[in-house]
């Protein structure tokens, strides 16, 4: 009796086994989709509100709504400068291996004055490293306000599509165009916008995104 009952529950172990193997067959296969990675500053990483109204989790959204495979990976930091993107950035691109990159930095250099040969380097050296990494890369240009004069402010703007058209990159020419012109979609330092506007930024992402989604994936 002893020996039936050893021999049952043997059996029952090895269907047991085999059924995790056999369950376990589409986990495996269903790999995760790609990655898209946004690496930018308080901008992406919805400043002083709910990550859930931010424009990354709302492309996230998008994408989902639209039967798409990418997982949106937001590794958005408040303050950060290109100094810190460029020393962080190796161990985002290892850890997430992004299809896409969408790199949204320079806004605070510019805000301190940092000079602007200096952020453009940190900028180029970024999109070499993700491309490097086989990313794609978006890069998002930002613009800062006028009290810091044309001799600073020109520049900085200049620099992103100058590095756009240097390295033939897809280009958004002003991550917050539309909506930093009206005082009441931004919050009260004048510089983040509100979460009623996170929808316009998205949109002012978007047609550049779908197009380098497409060519990622022309099957679809």
């Amino acid at each position: 009796m002893r020996r039936k009952s050893r021999e049952l529950r043997s059996l029952l172990a090895i269907v047991c086994v085999c059924s995790m193997a056999l369950f376990g067959l589409p986990t495996y296969a269903q790999q995760d989709g790609p990655t898209l990675l946004v690496f930018g500053d308080s901008l992406s990483a919805g400043y002083r509100m709910p990550i859930e109204d931010g424009w990354v989790n709302l492309l996230d959204g998008r994408l989902k709504m639209l039967g798409s495979d990418y997982k949106v990976v937001n590794a958005s930091v408040s303050g950060e400068t290109t100094d810190g993107g460029l020393s962080r950035l190796p161990a985002a691109l290892a850890l997430h291996k992004p299809s896409v990159v969408i790199l949204e930095l320079g806004g605070n250099d510019g805000l301190r004055g940092l000079p602007v040969a200096n952020i453009k380097q940190n900028l180029i050296e970024m999109v070499q490293k993700s491309q490097a990494a086989g990313a794609t890369v978006i890069l998002a240009g930002i613009q800062i306000p006028p009290n810091y004069g044309p001799r600073y402010t020109e520049p900085f703007t200049q620099q992103f599509e100058e590095i756009a058209e240097s390295m033939d990159l897809p280009f958004i020419p002003f991550l917050i165009d539309g909506i930093a012109q009206q005082a009441e979609l931004m919050q009260d330092d004048g510089i983040h916008p509100k979460a009623e506007a996170q929808a316009m930024v998205l949109e002012n992402v978007w047609p550049v995104l779908e197009s380098v989604l497409n060519a990622e994936s022309p099957q679809s």
